[in-house]
């Protein structure tokens, strides 16, 4: 039951709600901005709508993938592997030769639903650093940086540690919006 489990996270996952959204829009959305099938892309090329409807439908995949595992009675470390399969599926869709989102969407659901209070170490360190840096980017990598420290300084790593290996994923598929935001830090600098 938990291969099953895992191998309908990754399937729910490879749903990726920007394309539905670009698809009812007649926008392929890979042909446009970044080319990312993410709610951040949506918004730029569509509009405020098809961000909202991308955020909220990538957000429910971690959310019912989390629910599932829990209403399943699996152990805590199982349903976080839930979470990094379903992560897994948004970023790399089979059906797309892997070129999917960048998770951040999917990681909210995830988060929100798989600990409260790692998600709230999460929102005001997300918060803070945008008032501070004004990146939306930057203050995103800062909190998944809280997030993991969380799961440390909780001791929660034996049951979180698919979590942790979810937001290195998400972190790496972002390494290039890292490194231009870094540059356009240094630029309002001097």
């Amino acid at each position: 039951m938990i291969v099953v489990y895992l191998l309908a996270s990754y399937l729910l996952g490879n749903l990726l709600t920007a394309w539905w959204v670009g698809k009812f829009y007649k926008t392929d959305l890979r042909e446009h901005r970044s080319g990312n099938l993410g709610a951040r892309n949506a918004g730029v090329v569509i509009g405020k709508s098809a961000f909202l409807l991308t955020l909220l439908g990538d957000a429910m995949k971690g959310v019912l993938v989390i629910l599932a595992g829990r209403y399943l009675g699996y152990p805590e470390w199982i349903v976080a592997m839930g979470g990094l399969f379903v992560i897994c599926g948004h970023l790399f869709p089979f059906w797309l030769k892997g070129n999917g989102g960048k998770g951040v969407a999917t990681f909210i659901g995830i988060g929100l639903t798989f600990n409260l209070m790692f998600a709230l170490t999460f929102s005001i360190v997300f918060l803070l650093s945008l008032f501070f840096l004004r990146s939306a980017t930057l203050s995103m990598m800062l909190a998944y940086i809280a997030y993991i420290v969380s799961i440390f300084y909780l001791y929660e790593i034996e049951s979180s540690w698919p979590i942790i290996v979810s937001i290195l994923l998400i972190m790496y598929r972002h390494r290039f919006d890292i490194k231009q935001s870094f540059v356009e830090q240094k630029w309002k600098r001097s």
